[in-house]
């Protein structure tokens, strides 16, 4: 028997399978966000602003937190995906939302390819190219599985935890200088230098499709309805909190080997980390982190795409797997007459970033419409928490146009 949790005056029960329900959405919206761009941003970053960097993570997760639980919500209370919602705030928003999203998706996918094509060449030498391949033939043998969505869940959970355990590892070996970091968490060093990185930080973790996707992943279990509003809180708070931890691992990892004096490696800034810490094997240890988070990436990155693009139109609608599919033989295609820039990953989540007040913003408005939400009255404190979310989301995402602007021309 589960337990039983109390929502708007009705109790559900919670049962051994809502439980693994929980974890996969959390861990399908947490390893959506810890990808390929997610390491190197981190990296790049942390070598940049060195212990100053808390800052960014910090504020960047507690935006995170008001993004998430107000859109999560709001989904789940009316049984509708993002799209759809915004199509009854404005006829056709949901059509471009999704447009965007997809575009985003597939610069992410890209990179998220590449990244596990990088990841399989450290740990057995493969081609690249050979190992971008296999990655997608793997992602699309779990969609086109009887059990597709049960084992895309128990791989997003197994691959988390791994890096997780790993990341923890090499950041003990590193023996970062906690006492500064925790100073500057609360008191950085030219905070307005770090209006990119938060934007950047933003777009990587709940920008563009990441938001979404665990939310999505409940809405096709069936799951709907204000009773389900405490299973839906914990999800989504749970999920960032997911990526914070990892992040936040990962960049005093980063911070304890820049420290020392050490210049990171402009080509792959993550491995030099690892590879200082660990020596020679750090870049075995660096593949088993890197395949693990871009597997789980393009998992989370086609599946989540695909729950936009088949509200399109009708034909395709019961089409998830052939959207999926395709979206991943594209993204590889592209990886493979292309490759993968560093400076693409990051200009990926800041322009995810620029995407989330627009998407954020539609759900807040949502939320007051009774023709929308019904008889639910979305917390006040909510609504003021995702008001600023937006404000400093669409503020940070302008400034860090200049940004964006002077990094792609380096």
């Amino acid at each position: 028997m589960g337990k039983k949790l109390k929502a708007q005056g009705k109790d559900f029960e919670f049962t051994k399978e809502h439980k693994r329900l929980l974890l996969g959405s959390v861990f399908l919206m947490a390893t959506s966000a810890i990808g390929p761009a997610f390491l190197t941003q981190t990296a790049v970053f942390t070598a940049q602003f060195t212990s100053s960097f808390a800052f960014a993570i910090l504020l960047s997760i507690l935006i995170d937190i008001g993004a998430q639980i107000n859109i999560w919500r709001v989904l789940v209370v009316t049984g509708k995906r993002g799209q759809e919602v915004a199509n009854e705030i404005v006829s056709g928003l949901g059509t471009f939302i999704s447009i965007l999203i997809a575009i985003g998706g597939l610069a992410f996918n890209i990179g998220n390819i590449a990244g596990a094509g990088l990841g399989l060449n450290a740990i057995f030498g493969l081609d690249v190219k050979v190992g971008a391949a296999i990655t997608a033939i793997l992602s699309i043998g779990i969609f086109i599985s009887k059990s597709g969505q049960k084992i895309m869940d128990v791989v997003t959970m197994s691959l988390g935890i791994l890096m997780i355990v790993v990341v923890a590892f090499v950041m003990f070996k590193a023996n970062p200088p906690y006492a500064e970091a925790a100073k500057h968490l609360v008191m950085p060093e030219q905070p307005l230098a770090l209006v990119l990185p938060i934007i950047t930080l933003v777009g990587g973790t709940v920008g563009g499709y990441i938001t979404f996707a665990g939310a999505h992943r409940i809405l096709d279990s069936g799951i709907k309805g204000k009773e389900y509003l405490p299973f839906v809180n914990k999800a989504a708070v749970s999920g960032i909190l997911t990526t914070g931890v990892l992040r936040t691992l990962l960049f005093l990892a980063v911070l304890g080997v820049v420290v020392t004096g050490v210049s990171l490696s402009s080509e792959n800034p993550p491995a030099s980390v690892f590879e200082h810490v660990l020596g020679p094997v750090g870049r075995n240890i660096l593949g088993i982190v890197l395949f693990a988070a871009a597997m789980s990436s393009v998992i989370g990155s086609a599946y989540t795409s695909a729950t936009f693009l088949k509200t399109l139109h009708k034909s395709v609608y019961d089409k998830t797997n052939i959207i999926v599919i395709t979206f991943i033989v594209i993204s590889t295609l592209v990886f493979l007459s292309l490759g993968k820039p560093v400076t693409l990953l990051i200009v990926a989540g800041a322009l995810n970033g620029l995407i989330l007040p627009i998407t954020l913003g539609t759900v807040l408005v949502a939320s007051k419409r009774k023709s929308i939400v019904g008889d639910y009255r979305h917390p006040t404190w909510m609504l003021i928490f995702g008001i600023v979310a937006v404000v400093v989301t669409l503020v940070t995402g302008i400034f860090s146009l200049q940004g964006l602007t002077e990094l792609w021309g380096s």
